[in-house]
């Protein structure tokens, strides 16, 4: 009799093939769809503000409603994975914040806008998570932070995205059409996540489910004699692995890699979340114009999408801790010049390609701490782990919004503003290269 198979080994061992890409393409579109209805709400907020009659500290209200939903939907939709599956709560968090858009353009009030940003933050907060979850267990390690912040680059894609819509459709159909669009795609999208997204095969493996289950799905990857063989499987992370849940997270030896984690995440969102949402808003007080500033702030989500790609590319080939850390410095230096660059009156290919690599650095950087997080957890609490780091980091967004709308309350130079990103940059390169000493030669339990 055949011993039981290592599913870790196993995944590890297969070759990308078409299961992997049509699995990455979906997960790609549920970051994109992700993107685009996060940000539409900043890219319409000069015509909502014009409209509405709001001031910038009303606006920050419902800016800011989204992420408070973004740091609950992170914090329970790991552990809710973790128990119910990946697949349900991909599809879940799709299906609420594609209704929550849709609710949204129909708001009437500074009130309903806030409590439908908040319903919509909350699927948005869950998708992220789970769909990192749920590509990583299928990833082979050497290839895990490629395919990953392949995926992640879809978010930023489609927040950029949503810049060139607004646009495009503002003029003609008015702030809500935007909305619209960003509501009825994640829609659609559910009902191909239904027919065509797996669940994941560690996942089941940890649940103990049936022998023929898992066996089908790993075919999907690769037949061979060894799985044909099998008449039980295991995971090769999971021998006294913690169950699930935020407490198992934080249990030893996971406690210091999560506490680092979480602060390099918390300072990562409030950089990246006071850029995308008061960028226009501080360009457009620096003096530029409404074409010039909508298309410098559409350069910096976009940049992150390549940042994702090549990152992610990087973090197989170099030791991840110290070329985040390197990112990170970087990240900030580019800010403090985007704030000279403005000071001085700058509008135009400078200005743009300062934006374009700091959301390179910021963005990709976001996107490869999702595979940092991702390996770092084993799976029966790998949902968890990197949902309460998006769930912590989220408070960073939150505060970078909140921080944001109180600077230009008081005033502040656009070209300070920028400067400031200097200090959370830095915090998180030390924070990274504290984790790679804590648990050199790695993490305790990467996979």
């Amino acid at each position: 009799m055949s011993a039981a198979l290592d599913v870790d080994r196993f995944i590890d061992q297969s070759r990308l093939g078409p299961f992997h890409a049509v699995l990455l393409t979906l997960c790609f579109l549920v970051m994109f769809a992700d993107g685009y209805d996060l940000a539409a709400l900043s890219y319409i907020a000069p015509a909502l503000m014009e409209q509405w009659g709001l001031s910038k500290p009303q606006l920050g209200q419902a800016l800011s409603a989204a992420l408070f939903g973004l740091a609950g939907g992170a914090l329970l939709g790991g552990p809710l994975a973790d128990r119910l599956g990946r697949k349900p709560a991909v599809i879940a968090s799709t299906l609420l914040f594609g209704v929550g858009s849709l609710l949204t353009a129909a708001a009437d009030s500074l009130n309903a806008l806030t409590v439908y940003r908040l319903f919509t933050g909350v699927g948005l907060g869950a998708a992220l998570p789970n769909t990192i979850t749920l590509l990583s267990e299928y990833s082979p390690a050497r290839r895990r932070a490629l395919l990953v912040s392949a995926m992640l680059c879809g978010f930023p894609l489609g927040a950029g995205t949503g810049g060139l819509c607004a646009g495009w459709l503002i003029p003609s159909y008015g702030w809500r059409a935007p909305l619209w669009l960003g509501g009825v795609f994640p829609l659609l999208l559910a009902l191909a996540l239904y027919r065509w997204l797996p669940e994941s095969v560690r996942y089941l493996a940890a649940r103990r489910r049936s022998v023929n289950e898992i066996k089908a799905r790993l075919r999907r990857l690769a037949a061979t004699p060894e799985l044909e063989q099998a008449v039980a499987f295991r995971l090769g992370d999971d021998g006294d692995a913690p169950r699930a849940g935020l407490r198992a997270v934080l249990s030893r030896p996971l406690t210091v890699g999560t506490l680092l984690l979480w602060l390099s995440c918390f300072m990562s969102m409030l950089i990246y979340y006071l850029v995308v949402n008061w960028m226009p808003l501080l360009l457009k007080e620096a003096g530029l114009s409404l074409s010039r500033f909508a298309w410098i702030s559409a350069l910096f989500p976009l940049g992150g999408g390549v940042g994702s790609i090549l990152l992610g590319w990087w973090m197989g080939r170099a030791e991840p801790h110290r070329l985040l850390a390197a990112n990170f410095a970087v990240a900030g230096l580019l800010a403090w010049a985007i704030g000279a660059a403005v000071a001085q009156g700058e509008q135009g290919g400078q200005l743009g390609l300062l934006v374009f690599c700091m959301g390179f650095a910021s963005g990709g950087g976001q996107s490869a701490l999702a595979s940092l997080s991702a390996a770092f957890y084993p799976t029966r609490c790998r949902a968890s782990g990197v949902g309460g780091m998006y769930g912590v980091g989220r408070g960073g967004a939150i505060f970078g919004v909140l921080a944001g709308a109180e600077l230009m309350r008081q005033q502040v130079r656009p070209d300070w503003i920028f400067s400031m990103l200097l200090l959370p940059a830095a915090l998180i390169a030390v924070a990274l290269l504290f984790k790679r000493r804590s648990y050199a030669p790695g993490p305790a339990r990467e996979t």
